[in-house]
């Protein structure tokens, strides 16, 4: 080992002890301050202190590939979480945000499950599910591991009897009442409203005490299998005991979870995108089918760090490779106007010199305000005619070039809900990304 590495891991080692012992993720930079690992450890100072050990065997016990970034590493840096389940869940949205050139778990398009309740449903079913219904629905989750998940929902099927089959079942139905239910009714597992064995009222009872049950703490049922398990042991029913300690074990797994609103995953609930392009085609009427859409949004803390990213996405789909980060240098203060302007200057002058094609279309997170400053950024630089659009959050209002009135879709429209795939992940790649480092500036 040189004398600068020896001098640039002492240096590392002795910030390591700052750490903190609880759980978080670790961040490997280089000399430019470019992320090129993301971990997770549930001990943060023991587990970024392993890879600088003095004698210790990288090689062997972590392959070559850690030995290689580890040579390249100038600092590392630290994100403390609430608890593991927390480290999971930003761990591998932020390795899907900066793509880091040593992680290679987690890079693919793989999302976490939820535990969905399909409230709008006669006879609401319970299903563990990466793709939920776009409304008439009650999510928990995202959840961190799908096979505990899957284990939690047979306990709580044991308890509530809820149904988890696909049948369309309606309460106006006569027919049901001839229908032969599966075997789960028979066992005792479902109160089979598919054979009308249970009447609408009774069925939504059940739902509302399940969900009740995953918003609480859940203390009065694990209280009474707490205190069967107690009895059977008791009664030296050790297999018994143990089942009933097994499943008290899951349902306390129920906390290993995020939360829909905190936990984003924008990719779960975006439209079809054949369908959601041929639509957006119509509603702003564009001479050529729009493929290409790139998004921008800006992002700061009262003016201070303020960067602006651009998503792109071809065919309705996101282009990792096309996204963009952009370190606002123009503008001091809070002036989104202005920093939105800059980014799309700097942007689309490598499409006017020919370097880099135009988009079909460009979506502004924002309104009215922010469509126009683009414009006018646009028509500063010169640029052609381009199709331009504004999407402001809340009322979900659509803004279009030449138009101060905006447009206004139900929320299930396949194009309203494609802008806002692009609208979310500009605002994700900027704001999140932004909000969870921007105490470390470990953005670059």
């Amino acid at each position: 080992m040189s004398s600068v590495t020896g001098d640039k891991f002492d240096t590392i080692r002795k910030s390591i002890k700052a750490f903190p012992g609880g759980p978080g993720l670790y961040f490997m930079k280089d000399s430019a301050g470019k992320v090129l690992y993301i971990g997770r450890a549930k001990n943060l100072r023991s587990r970024v202190a392993s890879y600088f050990q003095q004698g210790g065997d990288l090689l062997s016990s972590r392959g070559p590939k850690i030995v290689e970034m580890v040579k390249r590493v100038a600092s590392v840096d630290f994100l403390e979480t609430a608890n593991e389940v927390d480290a999971v869940l930003k761990e591998a949205r932020l390795i899907k945000d900066i793509h880091p050139p040593y992680n290679t778990d987690l890079v693919d398009g793989k999302t976490f499950p939820y535990l969905e309740i399909t409230t709008g449903d006669d006879f609401p079913g319970v299903y563990v599910t990466r793709k939920p219904r776009a409304k008439g629905n009650r999510l928990f989750g995202p959840f961190a591991s799908a096979k505990e998940l899957r284990a939690v929902q047979v306990v709580l099927q044991k308890i509530f009897k809820f149904r988890t089959c696909n049948l369309n079942i309606s309460a106006k139905d006569d027919k049901r009442r001839f229908f032969r239910p599966c075997l789960l009714y028979s066992i005792k597992q479902c109160t089979a409203p598919c054979a009308d064995r249970i009447n609408k009222g009774d069925y939504k009872k059940i739902i509302s005490d399940l969900i009740h049950f995953l918003r609480s703490k859940r203390s009065t049922v694990l209280k009474q299998l707490k205190k069967q398990m107690e009895q059977a042991s008791a009664r030296l029913e050790y297999e018994k005991a143990a089942m009933l300690r097994d499943r008290i074990r899951l349902i306390e797994r129920l906390d290993r979870r995020g939360e829909p609103e905190l936990d984003v995953q924008p990719e779960v609930f975006a439209a079809e995108p054949a369908e959601a392009l041929e639509k957006l085609q119509k509603l702003l009427e564009t001479p050529q089918p729009i493929r290409v859409i790139e998004g921008i949004d800006i992002a700061h803390i009262a003016g201070s760090e303020s960067v602006g990213s651009l998503v792109k996405f071809i065919d309705g789909r996101p282009f990792k490779a096309g996204y963009r980060r952009f370190k606002i240098k123009t503008v001091a203060g809070v002036d989104d106007y202005a920093m939105i302007a800059e980014v799309v200057r700097r942007r689309y002058k490598y499409a006017l010199k020919g370097e880099e094609l135009w988009p079909d279309l460009i979506l502004i997170d924002g309104g009215l305000g922010q469509l126009h400053t683009a414009q006018k950024a646009l028509e500063d630089i010169k640029a052609p005619q381009i199709t331009i659009t504004a999407l402001a959050k809340r009322e979900e209002e659509i803004f279009i070039r030449g138009s101060d009135k905006p447009l206004r879709l139900s929320r299930n429209n396949p194009a309203l809900k494609l802008l806002q795939y692009v609208r979310d992940e500009a605002h994700r790649f900027a704001q999140h990304y932004h909000h969870i480092l921007r105490s470390k500036k470990i953005l670059r």
